[in-house]
């Protein structure tokens, strides 16, 4: 089979990571992460708070800068500094998060539409037509109209407020989004719609998902592969099923036992 390429005719390698460490002081946040993300594939990263899942995350997208090792896409190094504005936009269009709480993310002030618009003002040279057209699309492949695309954040539900969180993360068509507890924050039927839906993007536009969770319940709906962290360090890594079915961590056990299950009572 030849290598996939994208719509710059570069080969998909996918997203590679290496070694990957930080520390706070004398406090070592990652050490040595490595992993692979084929494109459009799904990998969970799991643990307790404070095992250095999110910290990956930050470095993957940029917002926080590694100590050591290296961060590729598509066989391309991401772990320097990029140079000059035209790379920042480009490694932006590449990966994008999508966090816990997409209220803290979204400016209060700038209705949905609006919000939108300034995705696809910076990354597109679409005229204003063209980006109320690209606008309404992503809106609607989301499950959002033009009530939603009218109003304020503070209008809309939490799951409708995540809805426009991963549009504009798609606007810019990104190789992988990055989804950071993206479901924590919502009530379980509202969870399992927006998993539904991000299971139907990936399916339709090929996008890869790292997905940053601390809840082993919703890793088997969305993710191919598992990594399980513990004090910044990889404890287990393999397929979901073989490593939810059969842990082989003491660690992994200990976190599968701590869900809870039908019949579970709290004591006390």
């Amino acid at each position: 089979m030849p290598p996939r390429r994208g719509r710059t005719g570069a080969v998909n390698e996918g997203l590679t990571v290496e070694g990957l460490r930080k520390r706070y002081g004398p406090h070592t946040a990652v050490d040595g992460v490595s992993f692979t993300l084929p494109p459009g594939g799904s990998l969970a990263l799991v643990g307790e708070s404070g095992s250095g899942k999110t910290t990956t995350a930050r470095m993957l997208v940029g917002l926080e800068r590694a100590d050591a090792g290296t961060v590729r896409l598509d066989g391309r190094d991401r772990s320097a500094r990029a140079r000059g504005r035209a790379e920042r936009l480009a490694r932006a269009r590449e990966i994008q998060m999508v966090f816990q709480d997409p209220y803290l993310s979204l400016d209060p002030r700038v209705t949905v539409s609006g919000c939108l618009d300034e995705v696809l003002r910076l990354h597109t040279d679409l005229d204003g037509a063209g980006r109320r057209a690209r606008a309404a699309e992503l809106l609607d492949r989301v499950g959002l109209g033009s009530r939603e695309a009218s109003a304020l954040p503070r209008g809309l539900s939490g799951g409708q407020r995540q809805r426009v969180a991963i549009a504009r993360a798609l606007a810019v068509e990104p190789r992988v989004l990055v989804l950071d507890e993206a479901v924590a924050a919502l009530d379980v039927s509202i969870q399992a719609q927006i998993l539904d839906l991000l299971r139907e993007i990936r399916r339709e536009a090929g996008v890869g998902y790292l997905f940053v969770t601390h809840d082993l319940a919703v890793v088997r709906h969305i993710a191919d592969e598992v990594l399980v962290l513990r004090s910044g360090r990889i404890q287990e890594h393999g397929p979901v099923n073989r490593v939810l079915d059969a842990p082989r961590h003491p660690y992994t056990r200990l976190l599968l036992d701590s869900v809870p299950r039908r019949g579970w009572r709290p004591v006390g």
